[in-house]
């Protein structure tokens, strides 16, 4: 595959314009691929950036960590980074290494299906426009699509309803009666803020998270001029975070066991910040830690500790004209109903159209369960990877460094085609079968398979389809480089 295959189609189409996409481009543009093309379905970049704007929403990942390794950022505000700063650090590389002539904004892709003749996909748009690339590079990820909870009557609500990642700022909660269905990260970070203004707040929780103090401090601005006059001091400032949360791994990649002084941490945060016994024992949670995400916040407890605000873990009847009922028959009039029900995680790819060779759809391809040779290629669908695909999402860590190994094995993969000449790549069936085999033995002794876990992380099966069960860095040496011996070249 050569650059500039073609005058007027790319070589290469990248969907999503969110860090995955972003990062894609960078790094064809500095290996001198100009012919590329970003397709974003909404009207700006940002990805998950620019999807939640509830209010909180902030990172909860340490600043200098949810960064490029090779765009780290000196003037990071907090430890924590809040929305808008990593929305503005993205826009920041996109002029920097020049994406943004690559981005056509506005353009949603309906289909991707294989051309065994002419050995290119055919990219259909929603308005009907093919583009006919050598290579299709997914970067949707997977925290775009609401998931929202089967409820009998949602429709018939009478007040307002949303989803968190689709806030509705044009509603004015202050002195409102509010439910919030869902506890989970979006839900810990906008229950507090919108607490300060409602007048009333039930919160019905599923399932408690293990949440852990947010050491959310401001970063002083001596500190911030030091890295900036000497970047060494803010990339061994980077690596020490990342050792830090490394550590919080072992328990996902040596033993579930070793998983308890995270959870005796939980414990004592829960214990200092609510005194009500009752409340206390309805936000305990009954798994081992690690099962969800582990949450950070120093303020999500004191919100629910406040006496307009009550917990509810009745499960949910119905929702009628006028608010939320439970099984055991209680009522709870609303004006407003928010659902922090997060994302269809492990169905987002199932859901689009993807046809490959043979015309194979993506459906039937992964009928046994969804699965990629490292989260990024599947056999019979030649020339197409993925970003943050299957089991290459982290409970512990940042997924930019996921998404960077990733590009660096996408990258090996194009150098492939080059040296040998060749139009195209897929990954063999064996070299899949042999990483996946891998990958589920050491689930299968890992948090998500003990302790009555219950998780968006696992499949309608009960099987972990979304995150990775070790050291990122493992995953890192096992994942950049593309080996020959796994792949068909034609």
């Amino acid at each position: 595959m050569t650059d500039g295959a073609s005058t007027t189609q790319p070589a290469i189409v990248v969907i999503g314009a969110g860090f995955g996409g972003i990062g894609m481009a960078i790094q064809l543009k500095k290996a001198g691929i100009h012919s590329f093309v970003i397709l974003e379905k909404d009207d700006d970049l940002g990805g998950t950036w620019r999807a939640n704007g509830y209010p909180g929403c902030a990172c909860d990942v340490p600043s200098h960590l949810y960064s490029y390794s090779y765009e780290l950022n000196p003037d990071w505000s907090r430890m924590f980074s809040p929305r808008e700063e990593i929305w503005d650090y993205l826009r920041r590389c996109v002029e920097k290494y020049a994406v943004a002539p690559h981005i056509r904004y506005g353009v949603h892709v309906e289909s991707m299906e294989w051309q065994d003749d002419t050995r290119r996909w055919h990219v259909t748009t929603a308005t009907g426009e093919v583009l006919t690339p050598r290579a299709v590079v997914s970067g949707v990820g997977s925290l775009h699509v609401p998931s929202y909870p089967d409820i009998p009557g949602a429709e018939r609500f009478g007040g307002v309803s949303f989803h968190s990642s689709a806030w509705d700022d044009s509603y004015d909660l202050t002195g409102k009666r509010v439910a919030v269905i869902g506890t989970g990260a979006s839900a810990v970070q906008f229950v507090p803020r919108i607490a300060e203004k409602v007048s009333r707040l039930h919160v019905f929780q599923r399932t408690p998270p293990w949440i852990h103090p947010r050491p959310d401090t401001e970063i002083p601005a001596k500190r911030r001029a030091l890295f900036r006059r000497i970047p060494p001091a803010m990339r061994a400032f980077r690596t020490a975070i990342y050792g830090g949360l490394e550590l919080r791994a072992l328990g996902f990649a040596v033993n579930p066991k070793l998983m308890e002084p995270l959870e005796a941490l939980g414990r004592r945060h829960l214990e200092r910040q609510v005194a009500d016994p009752d409340l206390r024992a309805k936000l305990t949670p009954d798994y081992t830690i690690g099962c969800n995400r582990i949450l950070l916040s120093s303020d999500y407890y004191p919100a629910l500790a406040r006496p307009h605000a009550d917990l509810v873990t009745d499960g949910i009847a119905e929702i009628d004209e006028r608010g939320i009922r439970t099984h055991e028959g209680d009522s709870y009039d609303v004006d407003a109903i928010i659902y922090g029900t997060g994302f269809k995680v492990t169905s987002a790819l199932m859901e689009r159209q993807i046809v490959g060779r043979n015309g194979v759809k993506i459906q039937d391809a992964w009928a046994g369960g969804i699965e990629a040779h490292h989260g990024i290629s599947v056999a019979g669908f030649p020339n197409f990877f993925m970003l943050l695909g299957p089991n290459t999402g982290l409970g512990h860590t940042s997924v930019v460094f996921m998404i960077e190994a990733q590009v660096q094995h996408i990258m090996s993969c194009l150098r492939l085609l080059l040296r040998h000449r060749a139009d195209v790549i897929e990954v063999r069936p064996s070299a899949q079968r042999r990483s996946n085999e891998r990958l589920h033995r050491r689930l299968r002794k890992a948090v998500w398979s003990v302790g009555g876990c219950r998780s968006w992380y696992l499949d309608e099966d009960g099987v972990n389809r979304t995150i990775w069960p070790g050291f990122s860095f493992e995953y890192w040496a096992r994942a950049r480089r593309a080996r020959r011996a796994d792949y068909d070249l034609t």
